[in-house]
């Protein structure tokens, strides 16, 4: 799960990482108010969406005045972002943050993931701030510094003392540098975050150290611990699919193929989308209805699958050990009549209850193409589509 900058800065604010005062507007009248509230000079009104690049794009504006920041919101309200990570649809800005100035004398970035090679955490730091970490390691991958954090151990000091040192900061603002990479990291674990952003963090002219913007991202499957993140969700800034798919514990994500895909287990679905980009086909989404699902649940993963325009063909693939194959064909005989079906239908069942599971697909009157194995599965939900 991921939230908006302003929700970030205010969890970061909390463990004592430096962020600047601002107010959310989703109006212009209420941008005019919020730059008034903040002392009437020097502000920036940014575009809130789950996306970076947004200044790039026009969503980050400067302010002389209270007026012409609500000339800046009513530009952005309502418009869409197309960004590097927004796709070429873009995203529609709702609302704005407004936030005042800053002396800024250079900018950086720092950032704490989890790298899934080590299993830990790692910090990571650049001294070019302000741009796309992607582009600074395509461009100088030398000048990204990066700390693996022991977990029995935490955050020490001595790391942040070499990374500041690394990123060249002045000696005055060493420490300050180590404690705010220490509230980082309190942050990062205390909410189960798997990413957190600054960029850029700022060094101002008095010497401070300032999260200019912020980002942050969640574990999904530690928000049950987090009754404060869960409502922090912004459902419109994802896809309507998606949050469906969440209602029914279902495993989705929408791509930009035309052959929909329901599977049991997330390697066996990964490995179902590779075959059909082999066999010349491009896969519309990924979907893992999990081991224990009901009938209803693929019911409804099938429903979300076809709600796609872009599906020419559905590939249905079970392999079933704690999963029913007849589970799964009644849930799909079902959704098939509901939805009334007009695409290619490919079901390849194996596992437990097999054989009544292709019985019940035999008799259920619906032009469904049973396959024997993957790759025939694969080859005739591909032959298919593209034979429309």
């Amino acid at each position: 799960m991921n939230i908006h900058e302003y929700q970030a800065k205010d969890i970061l604010r909390k463990y004592g990482v430096v962020v600047l005062n601002g107010k959310v507007a989703t109006t212009a009248d209420e941008a005019e108010a919020a730059a008034n509230a903040l002392g009437g000079g020097l502000c920036v009104v940014k575009a809130q969406i789950h996306a970076g690049g947004r200044g790039k794009a026009g969503g980050v504006k400067l302010a002389k005045t209270p007026q012409e920041a609500k000339q800046h919101a009513a530009a952005i309200l309502g418009k869409k972002l197309v960004t590097h990570q927004t796709g070429p649809e873009g995203k529609e800005v709702l609302k704005v943050f407004v936030e005042q100035g800053c002396d800024i004398a250079k900018e950086y970035y720092l950032g704490m993931v989890i790298d899934r090679a080590t299993s830990r955490v790692t910090v990571m730091a650049s001294s070019e701030g302000g741009v796309e970490i992607e582009e600074v390691a395509e461009r100088a991958p030398e000048k990204i510094l990066r700390s693996t954090i022991d977990p029995a151990i935490g955050f020490n000091d001595f790391q942040g003392r070499k990374l500041a040192f690394g990123l060249g900061l002045p000696k005055d603002s060493i420490n300050k540098a180590v404690g705010f990479m220490r509230a980082l990291y309190r942050a990062f674990m205390d909410s189960d975050a798997s990413m957190v952003e600054i960029n850029p963090l700022v060094l101002t002219k008095s010497g401070d150290l300032v999260a200019l913007d912020a980002k942050m991202g969640f574990d999904d499957n530690a928000l049950f611990r987090h009754a404060d993140l869960r409502e922090m969700r912004d459902v419109t800034e994802e896809n309507p699919k998606e949050v469906e798919a969440s209602k029914f514990d279902l495993s989705y994500i929408a791509l930009d193929g035309n052959i929909g895909c329901m599977v049991n287990g997330a390697g066996l679905a990964m490995a179902t989308m590779d075959i059909i980009k082999f066999y010349g086909a491009e896969p519309a989404n990924f979907l893992d209805v999990g081991g224990g699902a009901t009938t209803e649940k693929v019911t409804e993963a099938f429903k979300i699958i076809l709600s796609d325009k872009n599906v020419k063909g559905v590939l249905v693939n079970i392999f079933g050990g704690i999963m029913r194959c007849d589970v799964v064909a009644t849930g799909v005989v079902e959704a098939a009549k509901q939805v009334k079906l007009s695409v290619p239908l490919v079901v390849r069942l194996e596992g437990t209850n097999v054989e009544q599971g292709k019985k019940i697909l035999a008799e259920s009157g619906l032009d469904i193409t049973p396959a024997n194995d993957l790759a025939d599965a694969a080859k005739k939900i591909v032959t298919a589509v593209k034979g429309r």
